[in-house]
């Protein structure tokens, strides 16, 4: 059977070996009452990549994420956020299920976020407004875009919540691929932010959760919020072994997802019938759009699956592309010659 190309998202990696047997040979315990050793190194080892005093295993991004703004914004108070952002988008309403909290969306067309806007967007003290607790920003930017936030533009957002005494929360889910293609380290993207996270399970490879981080006091009521909700976890120092391994080797792999997507996108804004935007190609996720006549979205992806090719559908008529390990250069130039004998052939 030939190799199904799958890049619908950096999450359908498998793990590496050197994972499966740091699962098989781990040391562990109850974590709930602090005697897993493996998730206590994995937890001081990540704070130390994003230069926060505390880490916080969980499982998932998501966890992280509404974990976050339970403990930084009170019920009633609006939270500002990108509205291509995962936690407004696919986090199933869990802003205001969880933490009862108002969203103000806004656009951040081009992962740059407006202070102009944003200046606007903080709430006036006022008896019939709420009040703006908690800004959310995301870097890597936009669900199908993976752009880089410029630095100085991170920086310009604490500044301005810091002059209104509001926290600043970051999604940093990808912000390993932002600190590759910038070259700028995670710690100083996250500097001045309140608390950050990042996924485990996407440019880093591993099978299982994510990292939430900032100083003691945070990280302390985090985990009492991880196990309201459910995230108390007992022997998981077999999935933090994993992600370990998967920090130590991972994050070179990540300049070769970066430059695959560079040529793929490259490739196929060549071809005829489709339109891609190769300058928005920052990191390892692109997204085209078809423009044969005659031919739509769905169409297009279901003979890219006969032809074993797996990509996701954004909108009626664009799709996401996203290069990860398992994904080399050959493989995306296969993506492209497909591409092209379907929509030219």
């Amino acid at each position: 059977m030939e190799k199904m190309l799958d890049l619908r998202s950096d999450t359908v990696t498998q793990p590496t070996q050197a994972m499966r047997d740091a699962i098989y040979t781990a040391v562990v315990g109850d974590d709930i009452l602090g005697d897993d050793p493996t998730v206590k190194e994995l937890e001081a080892m990540s704070a130390g990549l994003l230069g926060k005093e505390a880490g916080l295993f969980v499982s998932s991004g998501t966890m992280a994420n509404q974990i976050a703004v339970m403990v930084l914004a009170k019920r009633g108070e609006e939270v500002i956020i990108g509205s291509n952002s995962h936690i407004f988008n696919l986090e199933v309403g869990g802003l205001a299920a969880l933490s009862q909290v108002q969203t103000k969306p806004f656009e951040v067309p081009d992962g740059v976020y407006d202070l102009d806007e944003m200046a606007f967007c903080i709430r006036s003290e006022g008896v019939q407004s709420p009040r703006t607790g908690l800004i959310c920003l995301e870097d890597t930017n936009n669900l199908n875009g993976g752009l880089v936030v410029p630095l100085e533009n991170i920086d310009g957002v604490c500044a301005l919540a810091k002059e209104h005494d509001v926290y600043v929360y970051m999604d940093g889910a990808r912000i390993f691929n932002a600190e590759v293609a910038s070259g700028v380290p995670a710690s100083r993207i996250v500097k001045n932010v309140d608390a950050a996270m990042f996924a485990l399970t996407k440019g880093i490879g591993a099978p299982f959760g994510a990292i939430l981080a900032g100083d003691q006091d945070f990280i302390k009521e985090a985990r009492w919020f991880k196990q309201r909700i459910g995230g108390g976890y007992r022997q998981i120092g077999f999935m933090a072994a994993a992600a370990i391994v998967g920090l130590r080797n991972m994050r070179p792999q990540m300049e070769e997802d970066h430059e695959n997507a560079r040529i793929l996108g490259d490739l196929l804004s060549k071809i005829e019938g489709l339109k891609v935007e190769t300058s928005r190609i920052h990191t390892n996720i692109l997204s085209g759009t078809v423009t044969k006549e005659g031919m739509t979205l769905m169409s297009f992806l279901d003979r890219m699956l006969e032809r074993g090719v797996k990509a996701k559908p954004i909108s009626k008529d664009s799709f996401r592309m996203v290069t990860h390990y398992g994904i080399d250069e050959k493989d995306v130039r296969q993506v492209a010659s497909i591409t092209d004998e379907i929509l030219n052939r």
